[in-house]
Parts: structure tokens; C-alpha cells; sequence
């Protein structure tokens, strides 16, 4: 799958989506970013650092997918945007954070619709 091309399409679908980040295991990044335009609310200390704690709570997910399935996504809301961690198979994981207003729904439907898209 084409990363770079799978985030810009996620940035298209809904101009709220800030950010949309593709990372492997190892918390290297291998594809998107920061919407043009924008300003990052984290310095990239902070960033890397939320980056490591997603990729810790994946793998801890992971561990749980014997006896509850895989995980297909999670939310987190803060006061400021909404953060979304979208699990690509067991090796990639997909950030994308989004304006408080949002809505959730259609976020996590165009991604998921968008992944297959890209799968084929």
C-alpha cells in the first residue's frame, strides 16, 4: 500500500481531519503527516513521545485479540481534537486526529472504507 497516498486521501475526505500519520512497530513513521497550513499542537518531543504510548497500547492490544479479537480502532477525546489509533494488520498503525467537532462516525467509516480501497 502507498502510505503517503492512502493519508492524503484521508486528509481529502473531511477538512476537520488535522492530522493523518501511518507508523510501523517501531514507531518510525512511513507515510502522511500534518494537514498544509497547520500548526502541530505538540512540539515533535511530545509528538514522538504520543506516538510511543500508541504503539505500547497497540501491541498491548494485540496481546488481548486472542480472547476478544483484533481491534480495529480506538478514540481518545481531549479537550482540543479527537485522536483516533486505526490497527493495519500487526505490523502499521494509522493516527489520525481530528477538530473536537468531528463526527466520529464518519471519520472511522471513510477510513476503514479507504483502507480496503487501498488494499486492492
Amino acid at each position: 500500500m502507498n502510505y503517503e497516498n492512502f493519508c492524503a486521501q484521508i486528509l481529502d475526505t473531511n477538512p476537520k481531519i488535522r492530522f493523518a500519520t501511518v507508523y510501523d512497530q517501531w514507531a518510525v513513521r512511513v507515510g502522511g503527516g500534518l494537514r498544509k497550513g497547520l500548526t502541530s499542537l505538540l512540539s515533535e518531543h511530545k509528538e514522538n513521545e504520543l506516538v510511543t504510548l500508541a504503539i505500547i497500547d497497540w501491541q498491548a492490544r494485540k496481546e488481548m485479540s486472542q480472547w476478544l479479537g483484533k481491534t480495529k480502532y480506538t478514540l481518545a477525546e481531549y479537550d482540543k481534537v479527537k485522536r483516533f489509533s486505526f490497527y493495519l494488520g500487526d505490523d502499521y498503525l494509522l493516527l489520525v486526529s481530528a477538530e473536537k467537532d468531528v463526527d466520529t462516525n464518519v471519520v472511522v467509516e471513510d477510513v476503514i472504507r479507504l483502507y480496503y480501497k487501498n488494499q486492492s
